[in-house]
């Protein structure tokens, strides 16, 4: 009995509280903030009593990573097995599901003992992560400069560009089309004439090579009908479904996604999943290929009653899809469902080349990190939307500087477009000199890589989790690299003068100046400046 009321008293003492539901209906208390696990809506967080918001993520993971998971600046927490609906309204919180229970209580008095508790409890990291070059170098993907016209000729020379413009290698991203078609995971013969080669030719230059491949199989191939014959792909739930396919055993659902119409390899029949790693390894084993970005995985895809093996929500699919990314550490994924804790790189959804996206970088990363995805990286460098660079004459130069700023001291900093061909010969230095000095910290944010396998601690931080109860909670345009490097980006067009928030403590900036803190400060952020500052007591 003695040891029982110890225990009881062990609990109140770190103000540990919980209770199981299928629906959970809180007060928001004044003064309290609330971060969702959506990291596309991470410049909308934090939520307060004021908020009016509703977000379903049963079939929706709005594009980019989810979780089922609400974090309060308070310690409270709301956690589920199954996606949930939560609704902010007239300073009450609503979660509801669909099946399943709902977990919420309170882990003590702030968001970062609220997070760790999440972390322990519910998505624990496996003690692994992603490729050590993710990190370490920056990254390089073929969309912006090549779009649909992934070839051999103009990949080499686009590798051949990064290392004559001064870039070290890293890893090579080679995206859509570069494949035969969809589900058919061959080289195109028309736009690679020696893939293997090219491969080894990456390779000496010192690059790693990544494919793109997605989950989707072009309906009038003939890897369609041999899977679908055999059962492997999503069926269609109206079995009277005129189609002119009939000739298979069973009605093949087409899904309409970016890329038109097609069908879905069923990720939760183990015969299908199979079936695609086989695919994979054989590029990785017959041409060299060192690993995979894996896209298109949205549970918004499975979502209109479509049968498959095995899976119970269509966000089960989006999880399957990321699984598949386990057996390959070199890696990259945008669509993710609760997989955080997991060695998998998460990327931000493609984000516009524009003022207004660009802000968004810094808090839709930290929405990541609150959801306990350690290894992110924000989109490419001056924004993934390939559309935004089809006119030459509407390219933002000081856009594409300050997107560099932006990624050079997060988990992983990518280019597309390519910074010599766009920028003037001033702006382009400024980039290549962002690119070194993510290659400096490279160790440093390996480190933190390592430590986050280990712990769940994310490499960077929003200034509320890392300094909590300071009144922190609404600042966005700043971030915390490990536990003693702040950050302070521009992503105002047209800044040059910026007001950064620095804990208590003595602070160096990167360009030697002391500064104590305890209280913001104003600094001058002429275009070849990224502000950060070390604490050194």
């Amino acid at each position: 009995m003695k040891k029982v009321i110890m225990f009881l008293c062990f609990l109140q003492c770190l103000n540990v509280f919980a209770q199981n539901a299928t629906e959970v209906e809180l007060i928001i208390t004044p003064g309290e903030y609330w971060w969702a696990g959506v990291s596309s809506l991470g410049h909308q967080t934090p939520y307060d009593e004021t908020t009016i918001s509703s977000n379903d993520l049963w079939g929706d993971n709005l594009g980019n990573q989810a979780q089922p998971l609400l974090l309060s600046s308070k310690g409270r927490y709301v956690w589920s097995e199954e996606p949930i609906k939560y609704d902010f309204s007239k300073g009450k919180l609503l979660v509801t599901v669909r099946e399943g229970e709902i977990f919420s209580g309170t882990a003590g008095s702030n968001l970062r003992s609220a997070y760790e508790y999440a972390v322990k409890n519910f998505f624990p990291p496996n003690g692994k992560i992603p490729d050590p070059l993710l990190f370490t170098n920056p990254q390089y993907n073929t969309w912006i400069e090549l779009m649909y016209d992934q070839n051999e000729t103009d990949i080499l020379a686009y590798a051949e560009d990064i290392i004559r413009n001064g870039y070290s290698p890293g890893v090579l991203m080679i995206d859509d089309n570069w494949q035969e078609d969809y589900g058919v995971w061959e080289f195109s013969a028309r736009r690679f004439s020696d893939p293997k080669g090219m491969i080894e030719k990456l390779h000496s230059l010192g690059f790693k090579v990544m494919l793109w491949v997605c989950p989707f199989v072009s309906p009038d191939s003939e890897v369609f009908r041999k899977l679908a014959e055999e059962g492997m792909l999503i069926l269609d739930p109206q079995k009277s479904k005129e189609v002119l396919w009939t000739n298979t055993k069973n009605i093949t659902a087409i899904i309409r996604w970016w890329n038109g119409a097609s069908a879905c390899i069923d990720l939760s029949n183990p015969k299908a999943l199979k079936w695609f790693k086989d695919r994979l390894d054989y590029l990785v084993n017959e041409f060299g290929v060192d690993g995979f970005k894996f896209d298109a995985g949205d549970a918004s895809f499975y979502i209109n009653d479509v049968f498959s093996f095995n899976a119970k929500t269509p966000n089960d699919h989006t999880s399957f899809f990321a699984e598949l990314g386990l057996h390959y550490p070199l890696n990259e994924f945008r669509a993710s469902w609760k997989m955080a804790g997991m060695p998998l790189a998460q990327r931000l959804r493609d984000k516009g080349h524009e003022w207004g996206d660009l802000k968004k970088l810094i808090p839709d990363q930290m929405s990541q990190s609150v959801m306990g995805y350690a290894y992110t990286c924000p989109d490419m460098i001056g924004g993934g939307e390939y559309r935004s660079f089809l006119n030459a004459s509407t390219i933002d130069e000081e856009l594409v500087v300050r997107s560099a700023q932006v990624h050079a001291l997060m988990p992983m900093m990518q280019f597309s477009v390519a910074p010599w061909r766009v920028l003037s010969k001033e702006n382009e230095a400024i980039c290549l000199k962002m690119s070194k000095l993510h290659e400096e910290m490279g160790a440093y944010i390996l480190e933190l890589a390592n430590a986050a396998s280990l712990t769940g601690e994310p490499i960077v931080k929003p200034m509320e989790l890392a300094f909590p109860g300071n009144g922190y909670e609404l600042i966005k345009d700043q971030f915390v690299l490990g536990d003693n490097i702040i950050v302070a980006p521009v992503t105002e067009r047209g800044a040059r003068s910026k007001k950064v928030i620095l804990p208590k403590g003595k602070w160096k900036a990167e360009d030697g100046q002391i500064f104590k803190g305890g209280k913001a400060i104003e600094i001058s952020v002429p275009l070849e400046r990224l502000p950060y500052f070390r604490k050194i007591n």
